[in-house]
């Protein structure tokens, strides 16, 4: 039998995306990759753990669960999220963004400034721009000024992004029109606290970088891994967690994800094996009131 792997999840660089497996192997991947894999038949998803530690209990989670981890490792988790207002005394400089991720979808977030672009990358932003820069507590604040005063969401659900990929604009001009109009109205607003540097506007593009141009539009995603079951698929694009795969049966999205805490093995092709939901996407997606 083939040695079983388990996936850690997969990361971002300025290198492009890589998977990474516990123990410390990584694949790294490329247009054209083939991923192939089978879940060992008879196998359990065991907690991905916290914080770069195994969960103590090994306790079994759901095949659906994106997070992949239990209650008390995903407190943990939290307990050390910037994202999640759980950290204040950070003493790093951190950067305010607006990122786009499909028609209608633009959000404010914050992201340390050491990290770069790369929790753009991570969260599968097609277009952002930076709004200014500063310490943790004055960039909390910013975040929280757009979203009161613009209505720009924080978070927006990974299914909501992956499902409106196939309905990008052509250009860059276009990709980066709607938080080009978000940028002039945040400037405008009082209340900007003073330690906050503001940026310029400068839109970045990933639709290359996830390797979107000219890829074919995905059909719909796999909704979780299970025992036995198997995907292989040639890699056509990624964004953020997610992987493009053609496939005889069309392109799937796979969210990396839902293989972490899975003993993974090699298999040879075919179409997939895992559960697939079709995207069914309509104009409800889009936020209220952004403008």
């Amino acid at each position: 039998m083939a040695q079983a792997w388990k996936c850690a999840g997969l990361r971002w660089s300025a290198e492009g995306p890589e998977l990474t497996w516990d123990g410390g192997r990584r694949s790294p991947l490329s247009w054209g990759k083939r991923v192939s894999f089978a879940v060992v038949e008879g196998g359990v998803r065991e907690c991905a753990g916290a914080r770069g530690h195994a969960c103590p209990r090994r306790v079994v989670v759901s095949g659906r669960s994106a997070g992949g981890r239990c209650e008390e490792c995903a407190r943990l988790d939290r307990a050390h999220s910037v994202a999640a207002d759980r950290v204040a005394d950070d003493p790093r400089p951190y950067h305010v963004y607006l990122a786009w991720f499909g028609p209608g979808l633009v959000k404010v977030g914050i992201t340390a400034v050491e990290r770069g672009s790369v929790r753009l990358l991570e969260q599968g932003a097609v277009c952002f721009s930076w709004l200014g820069g500063g310490p943790l507590m004055a960039a909390r604040r910013t975040e929280e000024l757009l979203r009161a005063a613009l209505r720009v969401p924080d978070r927006i659900p990974y299914a909501v992004k992956r499902a409106v990929r196939a309905a990008l604009p052509e250009t860059e001009a276009e990709r980066a029109e709607e938080i080009r109009e978000v940028y002039a109205r945040a400037v405008q607003l009082g209340g900007w606290p003073e330690s906050l540097e503001r940026t310029p506007f400068r839109p970045v593009d990933h639709v290359r970088a996830f390797g979107l141009a000219g890829a074919p539009a995905a059909l719909g995603e796999v909704g979780e891994l299970v025992p036995g079951g198997a995907v292989s698929g040639e890699l056509v694009a990624a964004a953020g967690p997610d992987l493009h795969l053609a496939t005889p049966a069309g392109v799937v999205v796979l969210d990396t994800r839902l293989m972490r805490g899975w003993r993974l093995v090699p298999v040879a092709g075919g179409e997939p094996a895992f559960p697939v939901r079709h995207f069914e996407v309509g104009a409800d997606h889009r936020q209220d009131g952004l403008f």
